[in-house]
């Protein structure tokens, strides 16, 4: 029989899609699952985006330039342009999600057997990213203690070799959602400048940011431009998950130049979704801040229902809408897995996502969960009482 590749089989499972089998059985049985572990936002996507698809009048759905229209990266550099971001439409390449986005920055950097430096816990498909991209993850571990802030420099420091190509950061965090602050950004810039490596930064959740805490992205550091990769996505900014439009952004005219031929590769990304995409810039600013006291009011819920339950630790995010709590059990994994298989409370359960599946370090997360904060009050004041419950007794049958 003809075998699977190494790569193939060291490729990692999804800490957030691998429980699907389990909920699956569960819906079958008619229990309601409250989903926790994904990042699907339940808030409406703006109705320019459908708007735009729904009256649009193609007679051939053909293929868009590798790059993407020129008419949304003109926009899109505009949008970045109100953020003081120095971007133009030649800096941006329109991708599948900002997951291709990531693997084309990998690919475009990085040869097999280079490596990576990336502080932990982070998202946990950049494992798979780096398996497939043939490139090694050298971990800093931050810490629940202080809300996940970065490490010390020096801890980085210590991790550079002539194999390390890159930095990369997830800001705000998934899963931790921690907001770096412009210190911590200048550090990271300063070091990638002193030791000639790349910085990917990874700015999904740019928007959301808590409390008047301000983004700083990567790109606007001017003496970083050559060392800079940005990735973006519309997924969570304007609810679209289901769109798969990102882009990769870089001052590095080798960079974009790279990653287009394997842009060039797979053709183009999606047209429909591109017209949704760019209608969706015209979005107004009340729109962004409704969602922010939305995702500041359901944070807040979770984070009090939290610390109220005996023996759980939970860092305070300021940005995105995840958190990272710390439960009092040895094994998530298998806490996750019996949520949906052994326990119900009036035929109602929860799902959540394992955080050791955010890490690289073996044997680290294996008592900590990510949460997301995506469901409307009601449906997570009951996940709050659901998690309570069971604790309680999975404690008492361990």
């Amino acid at each position: 029989m003809p075998k699977i590749s190494n790569k193939g089989l060291e490729m990692p499972e999804s800490p957030i899609r691998k429980l699907v089998p389990f909920a699956e059985a569960a819906s079958k049985k008619g229990r309601k699952i409250y989903q926790l572990n994904i990042g699907q936002p339940d808030i409406k996507t703006p109705e320019a985006a459908l708007d735009a698809v729904r009256n649009h009048n193609i007679e051939v759905l053909s293929y868009s330039h590798s790059a993407g229209f020129d008419s949304y990266r003109e926009k899109l550099a505009g949008y970045y342009q109100k953020s003081s971001l120095p971007v133009n439409k030649e800096d941006i390449i329109i991708t599948t999600g900002g997951s291709e986005a990531l693997l084309f920055a990998m690919g475009s950097i990085t040869d097999p057997g280079d490596e990576v430096i990336i502080p932990e816990p982070f998202y946990a498909n950049y494992n798979g990213f780096a398996t497939a991209s043939g490139v090694k993850i050298r971990a800093i571990q931050s810490s629940i203690d202080n809300n996940f802030a970065l490490p010390p420099i020096s801890e980085f420091e210590k991790l550079i070799s002539e194999k390390t190509k890159a930095i990369v950061l997830c800001n705000p965090g998934n899963p931790t959602g921690y907001l770096y602050t412009k210190d911590e950004v200048q550090q990271l810039a300063d070091l990638a400048l002193k030791h000639d490596l790349f910085i990917i930064s990874d700015e999904v959740y740019r928007e959301f940011a808590y409390e008047g805490a301000e983004h700083h992205s990567i790109m606007s550091i001017p003496e970083l431009a050559e060392n800079a990769i940005m990735v973006d996505s519309v997924s969570k900014r304007y609810s679209m998950c289901g769109a798969r439009i990102g882009c990769l952004v870089s001052k590095n005219t080798e960079v974009i130049a790279t990653a287009m031929k394997f842009a060039q590769a797979r053709l183009s990304p999606p047209t429909f979704a591109q017209i949704a995409s760019e209608a969706a810039l015209d979005t107004p600013q009340s729109y962004f801040d409704d969602v922010i006291e939305q995702y500041t009011f359901r944070r807040n819920l979770l984070v009090d229902g939290l610390e109220k339950i005996e023996g759980v630790k939970v860092a305070k995010p300021k940005g995105a809408f995840y958190c990272i709590a710390e439960l009092p059990i040895e094994d998530a994994d298998d806490f996750a897995k019996w949520l949906l298989e052994d326990f119900e409370d009036d035929n109602e359960t929860i799902m959540v996502a394992p955080a050791a599946g955010f890490y690289s370090t073996p044997n680290t997360g294996k008592n900590q969960v990510r949460i997301a904060y995506v469901l409307k009050k009601e449906n997570l004041e009951r996940a709050i009482e659901i998690l309570e419950k069971a604790l309680k007794q999975y404690k008492l049958q361990k």
